[in-house]
């Protein structure tokens, strides 16, 4: 099983320093937040050098970039929205997402983690099909580009206390099912799991269709055994089902410290592993 983490919680530190820090304790990947690549913004600003150094400075320290996620920060005051009544807003949001894209392929990356929670709620006068409806519109119209990248957008089903709209790992399924395109894949979360109300290992086996990337972390939203969350159903589910894509540790908790997190983290879950 291979072992990545999310790089926004390294805030301050120089690329080379997170990888050379990441690579000694053993990890494979490195997911990046698209903000964290260049010094320029917005994304379509961040230089080909810059994307052409990130992409060294990671392979380099002998990991993988994994991909991309949190694929609209700081793009709030941009009125993008995936399920907008407006055309015109859900175009911007599609041609949003596919500079995202092309980062993430310039970068070396494959997967796009979509949550932005906000910019897919059901907006006020919107039932929940015609907001299914047109986020769907706005998906299938990136799958072009997508595929010319080399990169898959995969959809993150996220608790109720973040979004209205798929909050479950079955709509996130059934949205893929639907769209039907290998480049349209589901991220599952571990605290987004923690909300639907049953066992996290039994989600997995019922979504593995179309699971190309899992992001783990405590339902607390700390870091895996900082918490109550018992990985060793859930990484024995990911085996099961034949899940050979990253397991990526994404916190939104930062304490202790990104040092003791990324340590702590990558030995609670491969101690799960071999007990």
């Amino acid at each position: 099983m291979k072992f990545a983490i999310c790089n926004e919680m390294f805030e301050g530190w120089e690329l080379s320093r997170t990888c050379e820090f990441l690579a000694g304790l053993g990890y494979s990947g490195m997911e990046l937040t698209p903000f964290t690549v260049g010094a320029s913004w917005p994304i379509a600003e961040i230089a080909w050098v810059e994307r052409k150094v990130a992409r060294r400075t990671v392979e380099d320290a002998g990991l993988e970039v994994v991909g991309l996620h949190w694929l609209l920060g700081k793009a709030e005051g941009l009125g993008l929205h995936v399920n907008h009544p407006d055309p015109d807003v859900r175009r911007k949001t599609a041609d949003y997402y596919l500079e995202v894209a092309r980062l993430c392929a310039d970068v070396g990356g494959k997967t796009l983690a979509g949550g932005s929670p906000k910019q897919r709620s059901v907006l006020p006068g919107l039932t929940c099909e015609e907001a299914w409806r047109l986020a769907r519109d706005t998906y299938e119209s990136m799958l072009a580009d997508l595929r010319k990248l080399g990169v898959i957008f995969c959809l993150e089903p996220l608790g109720p206390e973040e979004t209205n709209f798929i909050n479950s790992a079955a709509e996130a399924t059934r949205m893929a099912d639907e769209i039907d395109h290998p480049n349209f894949q589901v991220v599952l979360d571990v605290k987004a799991m923690a909300t639907e109300g049953q066992p996290i290992a039994a989600i997995i086996r019922a979504n593995a269709t179309h699971l190309r990337h899992f992001h783990a972390n405590d339902a607390s939203r700390r870091g895996p055994g900082f918490g109550d969350t018992d990985f060793k159903p859930i990484l024995a589910a990911l085996e099961e089902v034949g899940y050979d894509g990253f397991v990526s540790i994404e916190v939104f908790d930062y304490a202790p410290d990104p040092e003791t997190i990324a340590r702590e983290s990558l030995q609670y879950l491969r101690g799960c592993i071999k007990s």
